[in-house]
């Protein structure tokens, strides 16, 4: 099969479905927009200042996997964070937003063939978008996993028949869950981590929200894993600075795993990569090494989900999310109920059958409509309330 041949036939990306959607009609109110998962709450103050004192490194090249500096940054949070040791040198890649290293993980790490056999990639359902055109890009099969409300909003990859998971090349697993807002819990990735130790596959954990929860902190992947013993090569981890530190704009995240993991993803990088300019990676390294702002960012996050809590309260399947900065809302049908909305009162969410692949005659996003919180405490409240009284009331 052709590389054009592999994505003919995929469906159209979420947000110009939204567009299509909603755009031929004329907003029923003020519009307020909560499709897109963009974080609106204050940068850190420090940015302006940084980007000012290292302004002349604009003309230099900068370094493909990061600077020194910029990954010692990372591994110092990845050890605060986690617990566990990580070499800058061969563990740790400063990425141009994790989306690229969603996407070039999948290109570097999955095989042609797994035991001689087209290669599975386990991808959750609903799930982001980039999973799913990795996995397209390198030939492999893509199997939907539905995360459901009976399945706590995570896949139950262990469900799988053996024929599917001896083939198994990778699985993506979001956690805090985008959509769903679900945290994996220590036992789940230990689970998960045991099912890829079995069947000899590696784990992408997609942890980009992984700073923004209620109460206690979520567990990691690579911290389950290197405390059970794991193959050091069994998981590979991505974070941003986009949710994290409110600086979507900025494109910064990072991958870390094991060497042999890092060395094939460097590899690709140093051929087809966009390294971020030294400037901006100069502010990613002193976003690593400060919390306050996260924390400042965390309490307005907790504000919401109070006020969300209250305003939902007595809706039939409402679910307070445990983590995350998303909503996702129970309604008969996402479309319907999005395009309603939008026409009673200019209030723009995403249909959830936007974010999922039909399976078996069942979309699991169809359902449900995912809203962000991102905008100040007064402009989401008024939101939600109009949400509330348009659709449950």
């Amino acid at each position: 099969m052709t590389f054009p041949e592999r994505f003919s036939g995929l469906p159209e990306y979420a947000f110009p479905r939204l567009r299509t959607l909603l755009d031929a009609h004329a907003p029923g109110g003020p519009v307020v927009h909560m499709s897109i998962g963009e974080p609106k709450h204050p940068m850190p103050d420090f940015v302006a200042d940084v980007v000012a004192a290292h302004a002349v490194e604009f003309g230099r090249y900068p370094p493909n996997e990061g600077t020194p500096e910029l990954r010692g940054a990372i591994a110092a949070w990845i050890e605060r964070r986690y617990g566990v040791h990580t070499d800058p040198d061969t563990q740790i890649m400063a990425l141009n937003g994790t989306r690229e290293g969603l996407f070039n993980a999948g290109v570097a790490l999955i095989p042609e063939t797994v035991r001689g056999a087209r290669p599975v990639v386990l991808i959750p359902n609903p799930f982001y978008q980039v999973y799913a055109i990795a996995t397209q890009a390198m030939g492999a099969e893509p199997v939907f996993v539905p995360a459901t409300a009976e399945t706590g909003f995570l896949p139950d990859f262990s469900a799988l028949p053996k024929e599917i998971l001896n083939r198994t090349a990778a699985a993506y697993l979001c956690s805090p869950s985008n959509p769903q807002g679900a945290v994996a819990s220590r036992d789940y990735w230990a689970g998960l981590i045991a099912l890829g130790e079995k069947y000899d596959f590696r784990i992408f954990a997609d942890e980009c929200y992984s700073e923004v929860y209620r109460d206690a902190p979520p567990p990691g992947a690579l911290e389950v894993a290197s405390f059970g013993g794991a193959d050091p090569e069994r998981v590979v981890i991505f974070h941003s600075l986009s949710k994290r530190s409110n600086m979507p704009g900025l494109r910064s995240g990072f991958v870390a795993g094991g060497p042999e993991s890092l060395a094939r993803i460097k590899q690709l990088r140093a051929y087809a990569g966009a390294p971020l300019p030294l400037p901006l990676q100069r502010v990613a390294e002193r976003a690593w090494a400060d919390e306050a702002h996260v924390e400042t960012s965390r309490a307005l996050y907790r504000e919401k989900y109070a006020l969300a809590d209250a305003i939902f309260d007595g809706v039939d399947g409402y679910m307070s999310p445990e983590a995350g900065f998303f909503l996702w809302l129970p309604v008969d049908d996402s479309e319907a109920a999005a395009l309603r909305l939008w026409l009673e009162t200019g209030v723009r969410v995403l249909p959830g059958a936007y974010l999922a692949r039909e399976v078996d005659g069942v979309n699991p996003g169809q359902k449900y409509l995912r809203v962000a919180l991102v905008a100040p405490k007064d402009e989401t409240g008024a939101a939600l309330t109009a949400i509330r009284r348009a659709l449950y009331d």
